[in-house]
């Protein structure tokens, strides 16, 4: 398994497999406490995203921003020369909350062991990028910093522009696929007059 795990499961833009793991890593973890850690932010910010956004649209813009994040994780790697394998959900993770800190500036935070100490959503947001952009500037090593940053661009693009200029045209088709679904869902057996 753990072949299949370092081949599939994690992007390295020196491996044989290079698209797969750009949506695989995102469902891949180094621990637990990693994937804990990533789950509880998604928690957090999911309710949010999903009354902004609905459920396709969310589903949508989480599997593309893995994409995308694992993808700017890539140039940064070829550009710096550094070959690790990275894994986990952080990327999309961050088009998530940087969506939301977008939409929401004003939305008051408290980090989970520190309720007391309170900020804005945008401050967060401003606090995230500037320390992952020092850490791809320093080259710390710590997180994936470029993939942070490429989804949390992302979800700052998506939420500000992708909407209008992606999501809007392809809403005839999921009112058309709502609609099928409706209609096979009543013709199902359900009621009956």
């Amino acid at each position: 398994m753990r072949r299949i795990m370092f081949t599939y499961f994690t992007s390295d833009p020196s491996s044989r497999a290079l698209c797969s793991p750009m949506l695989l890593s995102t469902f891949s973890h180094f621990s637990l406490f990693h994937m804990a850690a990533n789950m509880y932010v998604l928690w957090s910010f999911s309710s949010s995203i999903v009354s902004l956004l609905g459920c396709e649209q969310f589903m949508a813009v989480y599997l593309s921003a893995g994409v995308i994040s694992t993808f700017v994780s890539y140039v940064a790697k070829m550009a710096t020369g550094r070959f690790e394998p990275s894994l986990g959900a952080s990327g999309a993770i961050m088009a998530v909350l940087a969506a939301v800190c977008t939409k929401m500036p004003e939305a008051k935070l408290a980090i989970i062991f520190l309720p007391m100490f309170t900020f804005t959503a945008g401050s967060a947001l401003k606090a995230i990028i500037a320390f992952d952009t020092a850490g791809l500037a320093l080259g710390w090593r710590l997180f994936d910093h470029a993939a942070h940053l490429g989804g949390a661009l992302f979800g700052i693009w998506y939420v500000t522009y992708g909407h209008e200029l992606i999501w809007k045209n392809r809403e005839p088709l999921v009112k058309a696929w709502h609609e099928m679904r409706t209609k096979n869902t009543g013709r199902g057996g359900g009621k009956s007059n």
